[in-house]
């Protein structure tokens, strides 16, 4: 049935609603297609990147991989420019023209991946063939626990994990491969996880600073602070390495700060103030700390 109100539409009307669906149409479609500079070094292993387009509108791009001598590399392939239509235009590539340049994951500089559908308009393979050769034994304990020390290093502790389980699955035994787990597991606040699996590792080097230094710092974060306090006061008395004195002693007096624990902050203070307070870094925290205590 139709309406009387109902009028057909004239041929402008229908012009201009096609013009509309063809525009949604084509913006839908660049849209996909929009390079979005937001992902860092860190982010970027085994990816087609572009870097943001020079003043004459040419965008370079590359191969980001992990050597595992030199660590995060950026292979450059060419540069490309982008026409009217959103296509990819690449420049020609010298074919004996090799550049590789060591990338500094502290450096604040972000990328665009590129879109897989464009890759043959680039004439580029979504794995390189040169890139197998970076990938020999990958997965061996000792090349997953040197990518989840880097990554850990990068501050990426849930990306350092992924190696590093697996690496755990293959020989837990290996050297230093339950200290950095547990630096994972600190760092994404699984403190129960760092403190099981650092007993074992305590066991082993009862002395080893870097290990007791996590675990107490997990054991503090966790809220136990009478069994951090009592593996400090036994490396600050036995370990011959005084490396992480200051630092372990501030967890726990940070501990008692963020409870407002005072009367325990004071005593703690008291107690460690000797060598916690050497640290000039550590020390202008802990006169901040003291000074809020006070409000």
């Amino acid at each position: 049935m139709v309406s009387n109100n109902y009028e057909p539409p004239n041929n402008y009307k229908m012009k201009q609603i096609i013009t509309l669906l063809i525009a949604i149409s084509t913006s839908g479609i660049f849209a996909q297609e929009k390079l979005n500079f937001d992902k860092r070094y860190v982010q970027s292993e085994d990816q087609w990147v572009v870097f943001p387009a020079d003043t004459l509108g040419s965008y370079p791009f590359g191969f980001i991989y992990i050597d595992s001598e030199a660590g995060l590399t950026f292979n450059y392939e060419s540069s490309f420019t982008i026409d009217s239509n959103g296509k990819f235009i690449p420049e020609e590539k010298v074919p004996t023209r090799i550049m590789k340049y060591r990338l500094d994951p502290k450096q604040n500089v972000l990328v665009a991946f590129i879109p897989e559908s464009k890759f043959s308009e680039l004439q580029i393979k979504k794995i390189p063939d040169w890139l197998s050769i970076y990938k020999e034994g990958e997965n061996s304990v000792e090349q997953l626990y040197k990518k989840g020390y880097r990554y850990n290093a990068w501050g990426e502790c849930e990306k350092a994990l992924e190696f590093l389980e697996k690496a755990k699955k293959t020989d837990i035994e290996y050297k230093g491969l339950r200290v950095e787990l547990a630096y994972s597991y600190n760092c994404l606040e699984r403190y129960s996880d760092a403190i099981e699996i650092l007993k074992k590792a305590v066991k082993d080097a009862p002395l080893d600073a870097y290990t007791n230094k996590e675990l107490i710092y997990a054991y503090a974060k966790s809220g136990n602070l009478k069994e951090a306090k009592n593996i400090c006061r036994k490396m600050v008395r036995d370990c011959p390495d005084k490396t992480f004195n200051a630092e372990i002693a501030f967890n726990i007096l940070q501990a008692y700060f963020m409870k407002k624990d005072i009367a325990n902050f004071n005593n703690w203070l008291a107690e460690s103030g000797c060598y916690l307070l050497n640290d000039k870094n550590l020390k202008v925290y802990v006169e901040a700390m003291k000074e809020e205590l006070k409000k």
